[in-house]
């Protein structure tokens, strides 16, 4: 598969304390590749996590629900070409062997264990292959990073990770991220397999505030296709080797510095995604402006993104605002024609319901030619605003998925 044109080389991810990345070859598919990753974790490791709202979810994303209310892990384990979902008892049995397997390994609790898998869905993940491929990555030297993210890819074309930093008190914590993403890609906090490890003491309540904060104005505001997946996963574990003072809460010596990290992280992470969406061609920021809230601003955002009318003309590289208008009006959200504004690249096609008199659409076709995108809507009705991303809908996409089992 060809590398995205919009990727992104793999950036320096320092390595956290506390937290130690294998990957293995279990073979859930016939590749020649690891498709298994095995991180572990200190004890005193906090964690938080958001998952999908699909309500035909994997079992691993059940148990992780419940598991994340306690706030600690020891492992991560993420299993790649298949996402054992919609696969009944015999899947949540899988789940269960694979946490058994790494709390005897490490001599913890098997609620300690997160468990993700993502691929095809239908297909009870092979407990054999599951235990094999765990004996292996048990006894493998640690990697980095960069091997682990591309261990836990799927259709992905280039792999992905984002580091930060912030400073609590006197201290420097860091942050490491791998993200997995390419298609069945829709807010409701989005379609992807996304891990933040970080060193920072921070105690799981807070964490879990910030991660959830951070979730809503980055991995719920991207779109690829519209579409929600049953394996939406996104953890944060805190191994608290940096030694700062514990962040318990938003008034702690600290706790902005930490959110602001944690939010710019995940936005680096969902932006990826993004530019690996399947078949894509062009990065596409909408920013709404003039809405009644910023939830409102959100939806007529997402309206635009998810509509394939608007994707296939940014493919064309066609300033057809007239589709824009279209998915302003059917988003279900106040507007009135006669105030909306729309433009392209910073210059306005239309403005007030009207064209923009003498319009010139050189620039915003030479815009249009470019890999980055901007799309401004100003409904002119109050405060609320919000940028939501997306890509170009193209050839590739349905090239991709035609062919996605075979």
């Amino acid at each position: 598969m060809e590398t995205s044109p919009l990727a992104r080389p793999f950036p320096a991810l320092p390595a956290i304390a506390g937290a130690v990345p294998r990957v293995a070859r279990a073979g859930y598919k016939n590749w020649g590749r690891c498709d298994l990753t095995f991180v572990t974790l200190d004890k005193g490791t906090a964690v938080a996590g958001v998952f999908t709202k699909n309500v035909c979810c994997s079992s691993e994303v059940e148990l992780g629900r419940e598991q994340v209310k306690l706030g600690r892990a020891r492992a991560l384990v993420v299993n790649a070409g298949n996402s054992n979902a919609f696969t009944g008892y015999r899947g949540r049995e899988a789940v269960e062997t694979i946490m058994a397997e790494v709390a005897a390994h490490l001599d913890c609790e098997p609620s300690d264990v997160f468990v993700s898998s993502t691929g095809v869905i239908g297909v009870p993940l092979p407990q054999d292959k599951a235990r094999e491929g765990l004996a292996r990555v048990f006894g493998t030297e640690p990697c980095g990073w960069e091997q682990a993210a591309e261990t836990i890819g799927t259709t992905d074309t280039f792999t992905k990770g984002a580091h930060a930093s912030a400073m609590i008190g006197g201290t420097r914590v860091e942050f490491s991220a791998i993200i997995k993403g390419s298609g069945m890609i829709a807010p409701d906090m989005a379609t992807m397999l996304g891990y933040v490890f970080t060193d920072a003491n921070v105690a799981p309540a807070f964490l879990q505030q910030c991660l959830s904060a951070a979730n809503e104005a980055t991995f719920s505001c991207i779109t690829v296709d519209g579409d929600t997946s049953t394996s939406d996963t996104v953890l944060a574990f805190a191994t608290g080797k940096a030694g700062n003072e514990e962040i318990t809460g938003p008034d702690s010596p600290g706790a902005d510095a930490f959110a602001a990290a944690l939010h710019d992280i995940c936005r680096q992470l969902a932006h990826l995604v993004v530019r690996d969406g399947e078949g894509a061609q062009k990065f596409i920021e909408i920013a709404v402006t003039g809405a009644t809230s910023d939830e409102s601003a959100r939806r007529v955002g997402l309206a635009i993104a998810n509509s394939p009318l608007v994707k296939t003309a940014i493919a064309g590289e066609d300033a057809n605002w007239g589709r824009v208008v279209m998915a302003v009006g059917k988003a279900g959200e106040p507007a009135d024609r006669d105030r909306l504004s729309i433009g392209f690249g910073g210059i306005w096609t239309a403005r007030d319901g009207q064209p923009v008199a003498g319009y010139d659409e050189a620039p915003v076709a030479a815009h249009l030619k470019g890999e980055d995108i901007r799309i401004d809507v100003d409904l002119g009705l109050g405060e609320g605003r919000a940028t939501v991303w997306t890509c170009d809908l193209t050839h590739g996409y349905i090239s991709i998925n035609a062919d996605y089992r075979t």
